[in-house]
């Protein structure tokens, strides 16, 4: 049998990318498409399942197709410290969103690890893990999904990526969805004023093509000069001396310490994190553009959407389907339970696109909860993302520490700690400003 070569590479990026462009011009020609808002990445992995080895067998990927992902996260995960902004301060609005972003995050976690522990390992013999799948998917997205099933696939849990895109799947598809059928009711029920007529998207967000050259934006800007080096060419080298130097770390780690088991992105978020600190102490914080280094981290996201989906082995979902099922039903009820009573009751005024932002997120990921949020949104008036975007930098830390320790804890024989810390410290999160809100009220009436 020959073995993997560079062209095998080739012929599986060139497969998933001909299907990228197809999802493209799906979205860009088909109005169920541009109804649902499906991303093109979506289309391409649902592609890649029905036409490749796992389905039909029309797209022969190569037997490291899978292995793909755990570069991927890498390199998003990698890529996020020099995106962020580490000057950003936190107004009254935006610490009601930090509250109710961390607390949402939280116990989601905490909730679905030990109803994982308590419920179905009891009643369906799934493992005690199975649980911690529902948030990897569904708040964690497509990243978390390929970093905590490469993490857990490495230590012999071969069904946890499989079971993480699955869900995420099913997540994305309910935000969407979710997404236009809020949109019609809070219009009816007149709960925002920033939502313009269904029928009335502008063309860029039906079709997902901007046509005209003067309305589309910039996607960074250049920090160097192409006599001396090509600005993507800088950005791109930057971040794979960023995984490169996690992956030297992190096999030494794991040699030296077998039993951690240490996942490949969190290290790349480190070594990002002492790369914008060398950065820094050279004097040359902008050497990179931030702009640009977030281009080339969502160019990979969406690679790693596509190929994660397309990745998912039918056999393993159908093992799993009956508490699989009921898993994806309790978490969409916890999803609308935040959306109908906790957002109106966290948030005074703009309720209804802050709960729609959330929903998005809590199903699917930040970047759902951005493309329902501009459903109801188009324009972003709402004030939503900036207070999101100040709350994130408080935020980040604990989306980075949940997908860094629940495959730790999973491997250590510890959901049920992993799940009681992080629902408490959800629900610590979520009550005072609910009560704060209700105070306010009351004083007011």
């Amino acid at each position: 049998m020959d073995g993997f070569t560079p062209f095998d590479v080739v012929m599986d990026i060139g497969w998933i990318s001909v299907l990228l462009i197809v999802g493209n011009l799906m979205r860009r020609f088909i109005p169920w498409f541009q109804k649902l808002l499906i991303p093109a990445p979506i289309t391409a992995g649902l592609l890649g399942l029905l036409l490749g080895p796992n389905g039909l067998g029309l797209i022969q990927f190569s037997e490291h197709f899978g292995d793909y992902a755990t570069i991927l996260i890498a390199v998003v995960f990698g890529a996020l410290p020099f995106t962020m902004n580490f000057d950003a301060k936190v107004r009254q609005g935006a610490r009601t969103m930090w509250s109710y972003s961390v607390g949402m995050y939280l116990a989601q976690w905490g909730f679905f690890a030990l109803l994982g522990v308590l419920l179905f390992a009891p009643l369906f013999g799934t493992p005690d893990w199975f649980g911690i799948m529902l948030p990897v998917g569904f708040v964690g997205g497509f990243g978390v999904a390929a970093a905590v099933g490469g993490a857990l696939d490495s230590a012999g849990m071969s069904e946890a990526t499989s079971l993480g895109f699955t869900a995420a799947a099913v997540g994305m598809f309910s935000a969407i969805i979710g997404g236009v059928i809020f949109a019609r009711w809070g219009s009816k029920r007149g709960h925002t004023n920033e939502l313009p007529r269904l029928d009335k998207l502008p063309e860029e967000m039906r079709t997902g093509i901007i046509s005209l050259p003067g309305q589309r934006p910039s996607v960074g800007r250049a920090t160097t000069s192409p006599s001396s080096i090509e600005p993507i060419a800088l950005h791109i080298a930057v971040l794979t001396v960023t995984i490169f130097l996690a992956n030297i770390l992190t096999n030494w780690i794991n040699e030296t310490f077998p039993a951690l088991s240490f996942p490949l992105f969190a290290m790349a978020f480190l070594v990002g994190l002492a790369g914008v600190g060398a950065l820094h102490l050279l004097k040359a914080p902008h050497y990179l553009d931030t702009k640009l280094m977030g281009s080339v981290s969502g160019a990979s996201t969406d690679f790693l959407v596509a190929v994660g989906i397309a990745s998912i082995i039918p056999a393993v979902v159908a093992s799993y389907i009956v508490p699989l099922i009921i898993l994806f039903l309790v978490g969409l009820a916890f999803c609308l339970f935040l959306f109908f009573y906790v957002a109106p009751r966290t948030f005074d005024h703009g309720w209804f696109e802050r709960a729609v932002f959330g929903w998005g997120w809590a199903t699917a990921s930040v970047a759902t909860g951005i493309a329902v949020l501009k459903i109801v949104d188009p324009e972003m008036r709402s004030g939503t993302l900036e207070e999101f975007g100040m709350a994130y930098v408080g935020f980040a830390p604990f989306e980075i520490a949940a997908a860094i320790l629940a495959p730790i804890a999973i491997i250590a024989g510890l959901v049920w700690l992993f799940g009681g810390v992080a629902l408490i410290a959800g629900l610590v999160m979520l009550i005072p400003p609910i009560l704060a809100l209700k105070k306010s009220r009351a004083a007011t009436s």
